[in-house]
């Protein structure tokens, strides 16, 4: 199956240099950049980082990918000030998102960003084909990007990796350059 092989690697080379973005990001960032609110309703940095890697840690298991790592007592290591992904929360409360232990982060995300490549090594055809959620989609799934792609065909597992999580973490990564110059960075790509 040389096509699906080809597709693989390009898959595979996408989400690890999507990944790269985030590593290189987090990497010449401090923890007062990350951490800083430029007015009220403008998400810090740590909004980003954490929602990202959170929400790809969720989005790898339930696609298949092993275990969650991220629980309650790694995000007080994190020094985590809302110990949850945001998802659910209005802009207001996650404004307030900051995070104490930057190096415990950085190991997480590290782990999470490996979880996910590992796995997609291991991925068939039929793996990539399966529907994982079929319509009609329940209202927390029916408003999102994936459904719009998922149409009246479902949400294969390929279109959850594809929304969920690489899509999602290169919506972020503007995010994250956008406000690295709120803080006096550079942007991370030409």
């Amino acid at each position: 199956m040389e096509v699906f092989d080809e597709f693989m690697t390009n898959l595979t080379d996408r989400m690890s240099a999507m990944h790269s973005l985030w590593i290189d990001a987090v990497d010449t960032m401090n923890i007062d950049q990350v951490n800083f609110v430029q007015k009220e309703n403008v998400l810090p940095i740590a909004f980003s980082l954490f929602h990202f890697a959170q929400i790809e840690d969720y989005s790898a298991t339930m696609l298949g990918a092993g275990s969650f790592i991220f629980d309650e007592n790694l995000g007080k290591k994190m020094g985590l000030n809302i110990l949850d992904s945001g998802k659910e929360r209005t802009t207001e409360e996650m404004t307030n998102q900051s995070i104490g232990n930057y190096e415990v982060f950085k190991v997480y995300m590290t782990d999470v960003f490996n979880k996910t490549e590992n796995w997609l090594t291991t991925l068939t055809f039929e793996d990539l084909t399966e529907t994982i959620i079929a319509p009609p989609y329940p209202a927390t799934i029916a408003s999102t990007y994936s459904a719009r792609v998922g149409k009246k065909r479902g949400i294969t597992r390929l279109i959850g990796i594809e929304c969920w999580i690489y899509q999602h973490g290169l919506r972020h990564m503007g995010e994250v350059e956008h406000a690295r110059a709120l803080v006096g960075l550079k942007g991370m790509t030409s």
